[in-house]
């Protein structure tokens, strides 16, 4: 579920501002992990942003036990530039920063979430 509208104003101002928390962080990776679920539906794609969550989203293959027939991992930092539109999926893919792995694990389409 989304995080409340003036959370997510407050915890987006801190990031700016440079002043975010780790609970800052927290809340807006799983806010906008839980906007992806809501673009995205489905279990075929694992999103991991560790420490802080891990969601399954994209029609596809259902998966109910182990891995995923994909996976992304990113780092909070990435994840939320990628949600705010601060990046592209293409450019921090080049750069390394997003490890995807299997059939239909390339984010580009969903993002960014700012905005839904």
């Amino acid at each position: 579920m989304p995080a409340a509208a003036d959370d997510v104003r407050a915890a987006l101002a801190a990031r700016a501002a440079g002043t975010a928390a780790k609970a800052d962080l927290k809340l807006l990776t799983k806010h906008f992990l839980a906007l992806l679920q809501d673009a995205a539906p489905g279990n075929s794609v694992e999103v991991r942003v560790p420490p802080y969550a891990a969601v399954q989203v994209v029609e596809g293959v259902r998966h109910t036990r182990g891995t995923p027939p994909a996976v992304v991992e990113i780092t909070p930092e990435v994840w939320l530039a990628l949600a705010t539109g601060e990046s592209t999926w293409d450019d921090e893919s080049a750069a390394g920063r997003v490890h995807a792995s299997g059939e239909r694990s390339d984010l580009g389409n969903w993002l960014p979430l700012v905005g839904r």
